[in-house]
């Protein structure tokens, strides 16, 4: 089972907590331009901190019609589960204090690690992954701000709810590997996750299937399938914009 960012909890158990652990709202983050709320979620046997992002206060987006914010983020978190990287945070799909929404595990990134210096390291392999799993989701907006270096060393990533657009648009401060070739873990990864997407029956299929349009499913499969087949970081598209404003 894949470690838990808490310690000697497993994954599937701050999914459980998440799923099922009663939400008490603590703050709002202001910086956020959509609803996000810091919150404790108590269990049974324990209490931890979440972020809570009510689809009730997602504002609309012209590129983004379909589906809502908070789908996509859960939709994120289960393709980083397929591809065995963890590079979401637990997240689940549920009712809160302000409705459904998204509710994710809180991580407080490591404060000795140069966020600035780090998502320039060309030899970080949790980085890499990340810019890997960026290209899978067409994630548009990979900020510095959203990497989160947990302080034992795993390396995570949040705000995913501007990705799995059917048009190319992925803008990240991860360039660094443009055109070159995927590290073959990568590449074994890939393979298997496009066996997994081709199967419409697959837990994940399934999945993004119920927060994401079918052009969508089919245009993750394609991304997929074009980076097992050409095997390299993919480029900057010349007809959007690379990095996202502000970069940090």
């Amino acid at each position: 089972m894949t470690a838990s960012p808490l310690g000697r909890r497993t994954a599937d158990d701050d999914l459980e907590l998440l799923r099922s652990g009663e939400i008490t709202v603590v703050g709002r983050l202001t910086d956020a331009s959509n609803a996000t709320l810091y919150c404790e979620i108590t269990g049974s046997e324990r209490t931890a901190t979440c972020v809570y992002k009510p689809i009730a206060g997602e504002r609309p987006l012209w590129d983004f019609p379909d589906g809502t914010l908070a789908g996509r983020e859960v939709a994120a978190h289960a393709v980083s589960e397929a591809l065995g990287w963890s590079v979401v945070p637990p997240t689940v799909h549920r009712d809160g204090p302000f409705g459904p929404g998204m509710v994710q595990l809180w991580i407080d990134p490591d404060p000795a690690v140069d966020l600035i210096a780090l998502a320039r390291d060309p030899r970080h392999e949790g980085l890499r992954r990340m810019s890997v799993f960026d290209a899978v989701i067409n994630n548009s907006d990979r900020k510095i701000g959203h990497l989160l270096p947990a302080p034992g060393g795993h390396l995570y990533g949040c705000d995913h709810g501007v990705s799995f657009a059917e048009e190319y648009k992925l803008r990240t401060v991860l360039w660094q590997w443009a055109g070159q070739e995927l590290p073959g873990e990568a590449l074994e990864r890939l393979t298997g996750l496009r066996a997994v997407l081709a199967d419409p029956a697959s837990e994940l299929s399934r999945a993004l299937a119920g927060h994401l349009t079918g052009p969508e499913c089919y245009a993750t499969r394609r991304r997929v399938e074009i980076l097992c087949e050409h095997g390299v970081h993919p480029y900057p598209s010349p007809d959007w914009p690379s990095v996202p404003w502000p970069p940090i």
